[in-house]
């Protein structure tokens, strides 16, 4: 019931209006009175609020006294809700005004719901281009859109890390400041039609965040990020015996002398 009631609320009808259609529909057909006295509110609101449901041709009066009401079936209440907001999207893209132009800015997105919302929003809105760098886990969440974007033709980049036993390919750089990072997460970037990215964490617990922009810079860095990756992958998987018949250890030490610097530089003190 609750589920129903928020959903009418989201197609625009009151609380009031809400609670009222589902008692019509629930009792067939009611007076003002007994809608009101089943609900516990005051006749004067549910009048009020059954009049407006009349006169938008949701709800229907009956003759007599006193007066009895009646809801629309589902069908065509879901019908005549669609086609009027079909309608009203349609004037609103068509009349909005268009202002002038809007520095590009970020914007944080928190929780998975919301993160999956603006990202689901955005894939059906890609037109020619999605590079991708996610865990299989997240791909499979959003496999559906991803579908129907190759089927409009969009081109699909890919790098996929594999499950949560595999090992990170690089070092990980470590806090400054000593203090341990929250675990568990699985990074994950979009960017779409090299214009719009997102770059979040994905939590065990369900949780997510994500950082949104348009912002060319950042766009320009998580596709070459990309880039990188999947060169080095390439040259990993024509030339890894070769890679570590040459280097050897020191293969590994090439990340960690960049990535572990100032761990090196602080045991190099501990040991003068």
């Amino acid at each position: 019931m609750e589920q129903l009631l928020l959903h009418l609320r989201n197609l625009g009808f009151t609380e009031m209006e809400s609670k009222i259609m589902v008692e019509l529909a629930t009792k067939g057909q009611a007076s003002g009175y007994e809608v009101a006295k089943q609900l516990g509110v005051s006749r004067s609101n549910v009048y009020a609020a059954l009049q407006r449901l009349t006169q938008q041709g949701y709800v229907r009066c009956g003759e007599g006294e006193p007066a009895r009401y009646s809801v629309l079936d589902p069908e065509e209440l879901a019908t005549m809700i669609s086609g009027r907001v079909q309608a009203s999207l349609a004037y609103m893209e068509s009349e909005m005004p268009r202002g002038g132009p809007v520095s590009p800015s970020f914007y944080n997105v928190e929780g998975d719901r919301n993160v999956t919302g603006a990202l689901i929003r955005q894939l059906n809105l890609a037109a020619q281009e999605i590079v991708v760098d996610v865990w299989r886990e997240e791909a499979s969440l959003l496999r559906s859109e991803l579908e129907q974007a190759e089927l409009r033709g969009v081109k699909l980049l890919w790098a996929f890390d594999g499950g949560n036993a595999a090992s990170a390919p690089y070092p990980v750089w470590p806090p400054l400041d000593g203090k341990p990072q929250r675990s568990g997460g699985r990074k994950f970037s979009f960017v779409i039609d090299r214009s719009w990215c997102m770059l979040g964490m994905r939590y065990e617990d369900g949780t997510a965040q994500a950082v949104v922009t348009e912002h060319p810079v950042l766009v320009e860095l998580l596709l070459n990020h990309f880039t990188q990756e999947m060169v080095l992958f390439e040259l990993e998987e024509d030339m890894g015996p070769e890679l570590q018949k040459r280097y050897g250890e020191r293969y590994g030490r090439i990340y960690s002398k960049y990535v572990l610097h100032d761990q090196d530089e602080a045991g190099e003190e501990q040991a003068e």
